[in-house]
């Protein structure tokens, strides 16, 4: 078993790393043939923390794990709110000030309501798959309209510009290639490491598919938000602490649930139907009002997160305990 936990966290340390190359040479490659950095940034960037999920999602549903595969996703979206956000928000109050976040908060809990819809049958077919697709590239193309709307009329959107600047500039195309090749062949072999390594943890303790997909699986591929986040509060950019937490499970749920459904339609644990599909729509509702203010300052306070941080160790008990 120390074989297997040491190859889990080997897997996930590969699926994080090899993330990062691939993104940062599509970024690169597509800067060097003249692609507006605002769009590489709202588009392949953003895209890139949800890379390890997909890639996750993707072998699990490939090698049977449906319920890995789900639970990847709606623990990851729990996890990013209730343990990245809370202890971010424990370092320091957040305040909310960014248009795009305004936008993006309505939508990700619409999108979560849309999750709830294409579960509820207990069933994730390719018709439901399509449906999250295109939503998805709906998605995109609004916040990139919006942004190019608000660029024509001179308007700053510090969302905007955060997205502009991690795009990578000044690199070699021969080296943006290697590590796009480095990305895409480390990628699947990382993520099946972690799959099948974290099957076997499961395995010797008894846990079913699902509860791993949505702790260990969930907490680990949720890792770069929470260093991007604490980065961010370094920086003093609380719009970039939200916006990567609202983001990530924005193209969790219409991204990353699409490719399960797209590769291998099939069943889906009752229990991710109804339990942690209620307590992702929770926490959703909870971060919309918080962030949103309602007549208070729009800001995430302290309590908020320690509030939010308490959601996740409760929840990590009952899965546990049940």
């Amino acid at each position: 078993m120390l074989v297997e936990i040491l190859l889990l966290v080997v897997g996930l340390a590969l699926l994080v790393w090899s993330a990062d190359r691939f993104v940062y040479g599509a970024a690169a490659i597509a800067n060097n043939f003249g692609l507006s950095p605002m769009i590489i940034g709202l588009t392949i960037v953003a895209l890139g923390s949800s890379a390890p999920e997909i890639m996750v999602s993707a072998t699990a549903a490939l090698e049977g794990k449906m319920n890995t595969a789900v639970g990847n996703v709606i623990g990851s979206n729990i996890t990013n709110i209730t343990l990245v956000l809370g202890l971010t928000a424990l370092l320091k109050p957040l305040m909310v000030s960014s248009s795009t976040l305004f936008r993006e908060l309505p939508m990700v809990l619409g999108a979560t309501a849309v999750a709830g819809w294409v579960l509820h049958d207990q069933q994730l077919g390719y018709l439901e798959g399509v449906i999250l697709l295109s939503l998805f590239v709906a998605m995109m193309a609004y916040l990139i309209i919006n942004s190019l709307r608000q660029r024509s009329s001179n308007k700053v959107d510090p969302m905007v510009e955060e997205a502009e600047s991690e795009v990578p500039n000044d690199v070699p195309t021969s080296k943006a290639l290697l590590w796009l090749v480095v990305g895409i062949i480390v990628l699947p072999l990382s993520a099946d490491l972690l799959v099948g390594s974290a099957s076997e943890i499961a395995r010797f303790f008894g846990m079913s598919d699902l509860v791993i997909g949505l702790t260990i699986i969930a907490i680990g591929t949720s890792l770069p938000e929470l260093a991007a986040c604490i980065a961010g509060v370094i920086k003093k950019e609380d719009d970039l602490v939200l916006g990567n937490i609202i983001g990530s499970n924005l193209f969790n749920i219409l991204a990353v649930l699409a490719v399960p459904a797209m590769l291998a339609p099939g069943a889906v644990d009752a229990n991710a139907a109804g339990r942690d599909f209620y307590v992702m729509m929770g926490v959703t509702v909870l971060l919309f009002i918080m962030a949103m203010g309602f007549g208070r300052s729009r800001k995430i306070t302290r309590w908020e997160g320690g509030l939010l941080l308490s959601g996740f160790i409760g929840y990590q008990m009952l899965l546990f305990l049940a």
